[in-house]
């Protein structure tokens, strides 16, 4: 089969884990040259390695940086410039989903939150957007979360942080279509990512409890899972999607938030 990637350069923010991570194994496996942005060296060093053990294409390349700073955000769009000469696709999967209702959520857990999850792609975005200009376009993927349009109760700030994030990809989409950049946003399901399960562990529930809540409340009778969501991802990014902009792809089995 036609590989969707070949001769494109990928950048994944946040691509040590979940999601993140598996769309960095797709992309090299779809023929792309793919950069992992993050902070765990370690995590990036067992993603390579698999990617090397398994024979699945070219090596990755990883930036280590915190994109809760805005010259950390700088660092890994010039990184990965440096390294490959350009940027053709962009995958903003950074963030926390931290628990907190409206009426409990102090100060510096809204601070991290919006930080994380809605600052770092602001600035990420400037400085791909900007570079984007430059060489003609590209793709920008934004993973998102069904809790952008009003959320569950208990996941407040996190709830806002993805309808920020919602406005932003439809603001890239809308001014900057005519410069061939294309933006797009992913609603990802409820997926037992480690995050998801680091979460749950803290109130003495495991992936078994998950699954049986996933049946419960997602239509289709299942947790979402990382391999559900990367095909749609790389899809995006591909010259298959090279009029899709503007669009909310939701992964989420029918569940809402």
């Amino acid at each position: 089969m036609e590989k969707l990637l070949v001769n494109k350069v990928i950048v994944v923010s946040g691509g040590t884990k979940g999601v993140g991570r598996e769309v960095v194994t797709e992309s090299v496996k779809e023929g792309a040259d793919v950069v992992i942005g993050g902070r765990d060296q370690a995590a990036a060093d067992k993603i390579i390695q698999e990617v090397i053990d398994n024979n699945y294409g070219k090596t990755p390349y990883f930036v280590k940086t915190q994109v809760t700073q805005v010259e950390g955000c700088k660092k890994l769009i010039d990184d990965s410039i440096a390294k490959y000469g350009r940027i053709d696709g962009y995958v903003n999967y950074a963030g926390i989903l931290p628990e907190g209702y409206l009426y409990e959520t102090e100060e510096e857990l809204f601070d991290k939150v919006i930080t994380l999850n809605i600052k770092a792609a602001f600035f990420c975005a400037k400085y791909v957007v900007k570079h984007m200009l430059e060489t003609g376009g590209g793709s920008m993927v934004f993973v998102g979360s069904a809790h952008g349009y009003g959320g569950e109760k208990d996941r407040a700030a996190y709830a806002v942080s993805k309808g920020a994030l919602l406005t932003l990809y439809k603001h890239i989409a809308k001014n900057y279509a005519e410069d061939n950049i294309r933006s797009n946003y992913v609603v990802m399901g409820w997926v037992a990512t480690p995050g998801e399960l680091a979460f749950r562990e803290t109130q003495n529930r495991d992936l078994k409890w998950l699954e049986t809540e996933g049946v419960k409340y997602i239509p289709m009778g299942r947790m979402m899972t990382v391999e559900d969501h990367a095909p749609g991802i790389v899809y995006l990014l591909s010259d298959k999607a090279s009029a899709v902009t503007g669009t909310e792809l939701n992964i989420t089995g029918g569940f809402t938030a």
